[in-house]
């Protein structure tokens, strides 16, 4: 059933609200769940049920065990009641003003969206979410008889519903989307109108930079190897998901298992009772985030008497007002109620962003985003991790397109790879899109005219949502030698078969690789004969830190330091002695080269023309290179670069002896633990995204998160991994940071999954829960 748009607004309420009470009152009045949550090594746990009602109970109760101040802070935001409790100027953990996250999560999580959404679950799904709230909530009873952690002590922590967990999932699904114009969407006012909600400047450079990280912080790498490159004839596979390592994105490792029907182990984000990345019996999978748009704009010609009016086809039409209220904190302590207004066109929400898109008396935005149709996203998870071929899980991608915004790699024991960039894409061709918008602004972000209905989105009946892309037309290659993605297009997945000739919304070719992906190629394709690929090649390509732009920049930086510097000689010999004594890797042991070497490429960014040998398209493995220190221009930024350079260093307080373990490193418990990797941009396939801090150091926020190889034999799978931020973000648990520190010394651990390798672990504990024990539990306390 889905709720239609005339439903009047009373009885909509309505029901919500009797979807609210019944998802609360399953705790009680349901079917009797049970697990066994089988911990071993680092704490990770085994759940295992006989229905999916008793799994999602392990794993809502699990995961509050590990996580339960994470996902209170998670719901509070979801729920649009972060200014209810802290104010409306405090920030969220994305560094967003509370006021703007809570009025755009009112306006994303509307009862309408919500309530259509758990309609469209299967029974299997709700019955997955019920039992993760039940067990979540049993969890919070506990801790709170007990004393709640020190960071989540407050009236705003709360029993889950089923409709939170919807909530989550919706902002996980917009995340690539709308999710990141929330500041311009709260903040569209029509021109003749007093601005509601007034957003500085600072407030859209902060929203700036954090679309430009979005990339970083949710990259990937990702290698699937066939049967003809892999040591067994087998496949393999390598997951390295670059993702954040605090808040709603941060994954969570477990294994899954309801006995003859399900039987997977990987990494799930918050709230989700499904596992995201990982293994079963004859398969592997992973998700790099993909270049792909998931949705466009539309500029609006405004009716010339009324600019809250909009001309489409020569007809003149209102925009639709919805108007938000959100309660909020003042200092005195006291609660009131923000109005806010947000404006749309039938091409969804008016967004503004100053100087880039403005609303005035001529042309406004609207912003279409193809995943809030997306009810498919968990249906299309919980099919993936029932999958028992390569087959069934490319035959359930097809039929569900859930998939948001990644690309996924998978392997089967057999030996076949398997690349899609399957998501869900707007079905606007090559050909529309030449029509529809202008070619000076370039597809970094897709403007059509909104003025024409010609210009919607095409819809066709193959797909499984109105205006987007069926799967037949987009990209997906089997291969049995490898297919491999870092972030870049579908065009050099393999090059002995490149993806060509999509719409520019699906994947775009003839383009500069990005570092990461090279450094790929380079190890897959070597040099000279493919030899075969073992599980070791695999994990060293992370594990060795190897900065592969330097082996394409070096040689010119040590030919600049040894010409004549003039009168920078003598400042810029540390910086040159560094960087000949540097070994060109991101280790714990690498100098401060290495620092420096960040520095002068980050600058040079923005010089054209730095490259020797510029790209070309028939060559992109090893172009662009080099850097033409022989230009004017290109040697003027470097030495700016390089000057540069040794001033921040100088107040940074470094020290020639400092060693790069000595400056990146993440705080835990009030210590902290040196992290290898570096920038992305620098081809560190262990990508790691570090920010400065007060005391000289680099604080982790992002970057490599659950790492997994798997083989297979005739056993089944192998698999050895790690969570690098380790299992709890509870400062006080034993799992906080022990991962972490493995990490660290790059002690990758055998992750068990058959029954023989579970019992036998050496930290196997076994605790079994019942929902009748909480019940029983409830009825004495009342």
């Amino acid at each position: 059933m889905i709720i239609s748009s005339q439903l009047p607004r009373f009885c909509l309420a309505g029901l919500f609200l009797g979807l609210s009470l019944a998802a609360q009152g399953r705790e009680v009045q349901g079917g009797e769940a049970s697990a066994d949550i089988r911990r071993t090594g680092f704490g990770v746990p085994h759940i295992r049920a006989a229905d999916e009602r008793g799994l999602g109970y392990g794993i809502g109760y699990a995961y509050a065990q590990d996580n339960l101040c994470l996902l209170a802070n998670e719901v509070l935001t979801v729920n649009g009641e972060r200014s209810k409790y802290f104010g409306p100027q405090q920030q969220t953990l994305e560094q967003r003003e509370n006021l703007t996250s809570d009025l755009f999560f009112n306006w994303l999580n509307t009862p309408q969206a919500v309530f259509g959404f758990w309609q469209a679950q299967t029974p299997q799904v709700r019955q997955l979410i019920e039992g993760y709230v039940a067990g979540y909530n049993r969890s919070l009873a506990e801790r709170r008889a007990q004393g709640l952690p020190e960071q989540c002590q407050g009236d705003w922590v709360r029993p889950l519903t089923a409709l939170d967990l919807v909530k989550l999932t919706r902002r996980l699904l917009v995340e690539g989307g709308v999710g990141q114009f929330a500041e311009a969407l709260v903040g569209a006012t029509p021109p003749s109108a007093t601005a509601q909600l007034k957003q500085s400047a600072q407030v859209f450079a902060q929203a700036d930079a954090r679309g430009q990280r979005f990339a970083l912080d949710r990259g990937s790498n990702a290698v699937a190897v066939g049967r003809e490159r892999s040591f067994n004839g087998r496949g393999m596979l390598l997951a390295n998901p670059h993702f954040p390592w605090v808040g709603g994105m941060r994954f969570y490792q477990m294994h899954l298992t309801i006995p003859g029907k399900l039987d997977v182990m990987g990494a799930a984000l918050p709230g989700l009772p499904m596992i995201n990345i990982g293994f079963s019996q004859h398969l592997a999978w992973t998700h790099t985030v993909d270049t792909s748009k998931h949705f466009t704009l539309y500029r609006l010609q405004l009716d010339p008497k009324d600019p809250a009016r909009y001309l489409l086809d020569g007809k003149s039409l209102p925009l639709d007002k919805q108007t938000l209220s959100v309660k909020v904190k003042g200092e005195d302590g006291q609660l009131t109620t923000v109005s806010h207004s947000v404006y749309s066109s039938q091409f969804g929400p008016l967004v503004q962003w100053p100087g880039k898109l403005d609303w005035d008396n001529r042309f406004a935005y609207s912003l279409r985003d193809a995943n809030l149709e997306n009810d498919r996203v968990l249906q299309q998870w919980y099919a993936m991790n029932q999958a028992r071929s390569l087959k069934e899980l490319q035959a359930s991608v097809h039929q569900l397109q859930g998939i948001p915004w990644v690309n996924t790699l998978a392997v089967d024991d057999q030996g076949q790879t398997l690349y899609m960039n399957q998501s869900v894409v707007p079905n606007v061709s090559a050909e529309k899109l030449a029509r529809c918008s202008d070619p000076r602004i370039g597809t970094r972000l897709i403007i059509l005219d909104g003025s024409r209905g010609a210009c919607a989105w095409d819809i066709d009946p193959a797909a499984a949502q109105q205006g987007i892309y069926p799967a037949s037309q987009l990209p997906q290659l089997l291969r049995s030698d490898y297919v491999q993605n870092s972030n870049d297009s579908a065009w050099m997945v393999n090059p002995a078969a490149p993806l060509q000739g999509f719409s520019p919304l699906i994947s775009q070719q003839d383009l500069p690789l990005g570092q990461r992906a090279r450094f790929a190629l380079n190890r897959l394709i070597g040099t000279g004969k493919a030899a075969p690929l073992s599980a070791a090649d695999l994990k060293h390509m992370v594990m060795d830190d190897q900065v592969y732009q330097a082996g394409q920049v070096m040689p010119d930086l040590l030919q600049f330091c040894a010409a004549d510097l003039g009168s920078d000689a003598q400042a810029l010999a540390p910086l040159c002695a560094s960087l000949k004594a540097w070994d060109r890797s991101a280790n714990l042991q690498s100098g401060l080269g290495l620092v420096h070497f960040q520095n002068v490429m980050e600058q040079l960014e923005a010089v054209d023309d730095r490259w020797r040998v510029a790209f070309d398209a028939r060559d992109p493995q090893h172009t662009p290179r080099g850097l033409a220190i022989d230009r004017p221009p290109v040697a003027k930024a470097l030495r700016e670069a390089m000057l540069a350079s040794v001033q921040q260093v100088a107040e940074s307080g470094l020290k020639a002896d400092s060693r790069w373990g000595d400056i990146q490193v993440v705080s835990s418990g009030g210590r902290q633990t040196p992290i290898h990797g570096g920038p992305a941009s620098l081809g560190v396939y262990n990508a790691i995204q570090s920010v400065p801090t007060a005391d000289g150091k680099r604080e982790v926020v992002s970057g490599t998160s659950y790492l997994q190889v798997v083989t297979f034999d005739d056993q089944g799978p192998h698999a050895q991994g790690l969570l690098a931020f380790s299992l709890s973000s509870d400062p006080a648990s034993p799992h906080s940071r022990d991962q972490t520190e493995a990490f660290s010394k790059k002690q990758w651990s055998v992750l068990p999954f058959t029954e023989q390798q579970i019992q036998a672990d050496p930290q196997y504990r076994l605790q079994v829960i019942h929902e009748v024990e909480d019940r029983l539990r409830k009825v004495a306390t009342q």
